[in-house]
């Protein structure tokens, strides 16, 4: 049989699976597994069985995964968050959708320091949502900016899914942390361009809110200073080459612990809480990552990896286009899985050929991330929509509509780095 075909159907039935309701782990196993049986017998498939856990936990890609999530559930318990928002509400909430402009803002600096998207939504939606509320905000743009903004969390180091791709892509995790900085400060400040243009043509989507003096403004920028501090410790160190990801992720966990302590807001149980979730999240993704590991071994025994790059690069379309159809892709598969589950399906397939074809992988990579934040709230598995339709009671219609505006700026960003690819790859290139 064709392996392309070969690996079709096991893709199928591997979304079966996970319609099914099986965890995305196990789905990814078992049909690893299952096609390995097939195509080799029992033996290579109980090896593989025993063999990938081992090789993947103790593989030293692996090593700043658990040290940065650790890192922003401390920052995230520190009350960071409170901070940022605190602070972007006194410089922007007096003119028309300021507490959008604050939240957008607020959620731009939690990203760096702290790349979990659940975290960040559920967070400012708490902290934000309340306050546009009171000011009779427009419900579908409040949660739009909230939902949204919480997605730049994966984009702005440090940022698990980076650490992901690179370890699928063989791509260098510091180039990467690095490459995301500028695309996130360009998305952060379209999402703010955006709300001030619609605020400012209909004024009842975010009515102004209070006004606060200059010395209000200026002693609430002490709010900023753990997140500046705990960035600059960990971008910086990794930009000018100090350390590497490994020992940022070790450095930062440690900077966010002791940042905590500094402003007196880490109590014992506070700890416990972000090591329990740190466990948490790390169980699920080094679960994750070990049978898609298991799946990838069986799609590469069936040589599908390297036929569907061969079939791509046989393909008389332009790079261009086939870039395009890739994009298409990941959104359409954004819609209906988690995006380890996309990432660990296609990257190992789809880097190579992106490669091939004379893309930038670091780039490409941005691409990607970007790619996965549509998918972090498009329906119908959009889990920021979801969370801040939970958090804020807001039927979840409206949330969907609110992002829609906020999606399109997405995709004119991924537009903009199609075109003028320099955006990403400037500050990488001053590293070397």
């Amino acid at each position: 049989m064709d392996p392309l075909v070969i690996g079709l159907i096991a893709i199928i039935a591997f979304l079966v699976l996970v319609s099914q309701g099986m965890p995305i782990a196990f789905s990814f196993a078992i049909v690893g597994c299952a096609g390995i049986f097939i195509i080799r017998g029992i033996t290579p498939a109980l090896t593989a069985l025993g063999s990938v856990p081992y090789a993947w936990s103790t593989a030293s890609v692996m090593i700043p995964v658990p040290l940065f999530i650790l890192m922003g559930y401390l920052a995230f318990v520190s009350g960071i968050t409170k901070d940022l928002y605190d602070t972007a509400f006194k410089w922007f909430g007096r003119i028309s959708g300021g507490i959008a402009l604050a939240t957008t803002a607020a959620c731009a600096g939690f990203a760096a320091c702290c790349g979990a998207v659940p975290a960040a939504a559920a967070t400012m939606t708490t902290v934000a949502y309340p306050e546009m509320e009171k000011l009779k905000y427009n419900r579908r743009l409040a949660t739009g900016c909230i939902a949204a903004g919480s997605t730049i969390s994966i984009l702005i180091p440090p940022s698990i899914p980076f650490i992901l791709y690179g370890m699928l892509s063989q791509t260098s995790v510091a180039d990467l942390f690095i490459a995301g900085i500028i695309p996130g400060l360009l998305l952060s400040g379209l999402f703010m361009v955006l709300i001030y243009v619609r605020c400012k043509r209909n004024i009842m989507l975010g009515p102004p809110g209070p006004s606060f003096s200059w010395r209000a403004r200026l002693h609430s920028l002490k709010g900023v200073g753990g997140m500046l501090a705990l960035f600059l410790l960990v971008v910086g160190g990794l930009y000018v080459g100090v350390f590497t990801p490994s020992e940022a992720g070790a450095i930062g966990a440690f900077g966010a612990f002791v940042i905590g302590l500094i402003m007196r807001r880490l109590t014992f149980s506070k700890v416990i809480t972000a090591v329990k979730e740190s466990l948490r999240l790390t169980t699920f993704v080094a679960l994750l990552i070990v049978g898609a590991q298991i799946f990838n071994l069986f799609l590469g025994v069936a040589g599908f990896q390297s036929r569907f790059a061969a079939w791509i690069t046989e393909l008389t379309l332009p790079p261009l286009v086939i870039l395009i159809l890739v994009i298409v892709i990941y959104i359409i598969l954004g819609m209906f899985l988690d995006i380890m589950a996309i990432f660990l399906l296609t990257i190992p397939a789809v880097a190579p050929v992106m490669a091939s074809l004379g893309f930038n992988l670091v780039w490409f990579g941005v691409i990607v991330i970007l790619l996965a934040q549509i998918g972090f709230l498009t329906p119908p598995v959009g889990m920021c929509s979801y969370i801040v339709h939970g958090t804020s009671k807001v039927p979840l219609e409206d949330v969907f509509r609110g992002i829609v505006p906020f999606a399109i700026v997405m995709i004119a960003v991924i537009g903009i780095l199609i075109i003028f690819p320099q955006i990403v790859l400037f500050l990488p290139g001053l590293m070397k």
